[in-house]
């Protein structure tokens, strides 16, 4: 029978043995908590796929009309 050794008065050689033989793993689950996203919230990717976007034209009352206007018809 193997004389019992308080656990401090191990070397860290042996701590860490006997740590890894009490962990277990989680196998398939993530414990990781997911939240859906707030759709109220500013997206900062979702606005820069929208400007590189070709088809987004940002429209300005002080400038000219930009490009993307260009292919619509004329209202006079």
């Amino acid at each position: 029978m193997e004389k019992q050794i308080p656990f401090q008065k191990l070397s860290k050689k042996k701590q860490r043995e006997e740590n890894r033989k009490h962990r277990n793993t989680w196998g398939p689950l993530n414990p990781v908590t997911r939240r859906p996203e707030n759709p109220k919230a500013y997206n900062r990717r979702k606005a820069q796929k929208r400007m590189d976007d070709p088809r987004f034209c940002a429209f300005s009352f002080w400038e000219k009309a930009p490009d993307c206007f260009s292919s619509l018809p004329m209202l006079y």
